[in-house]
């Protein structure tokens, strides 16, 4: 799967990288609740309708569009992949799906357009201002 091509084709379809503005136009419900301090959110899937869940205790706000993006990533880049099944049963070997996730997140908030937009900035800087941990930011593809 070409993640960025998913990331950009959800920024044309939804005219925004804003994550909260593409769950809500995509009917992706948000909650926020404790979840143990686990995990600072969960993606799940009930019938057809898709939850992500944000603990309140736990997120820090900073980093909110980071972690609403990585769980959009898991709704529309590995959807099937049961990750909270995986981590609990596989001694959290879902390495692959999280990959996939915290990549589709780098480029929906650090995508093409907006580094041009800012290109006075650094790429680690603007990562800052989007909430994207910098551990994460060599996931960017080159652009």
């Amino acid at each position: 799967m070409d993640v960025k091509r998913k990331a950009e084709s959800v920024i044309k379809k939804c005219g925004t990288s804003n994550p909260f503005e593409i769950a809500r136009r995509l009917h992706m419900h948000i909650q926020y609740g404790p979840l143990g301090g686990v995990k600072y959110a969960n993606y799940l899937r009930y019938k057809r309708t898709q939850i992500i869940i944000i603990d309140s205790d736990v997120a820090p706000s900073h980093m909110l569009p980071f972690v609403l993006a990585h769980e959009i990533g898991h709704a529309l880049c590995t959807p099937d992949a049961n990750t909270t099944w995986m981590a609990s049963y596989t001694f959290g070997n879902d390495a692959k799906a999280e990959r996939i996730a915290n990549t589709f997140a780098v480029e929906l908030l650090l995508n093409d357009t907006y580094l041009r937009e800012h290109a006075d900035f650094g790429l680690h800087e603007l990562a800052r201002m989007c909430g994207v941990p910098d551990e994460y930011v060599q996931l960017k593809s080159q652009y």
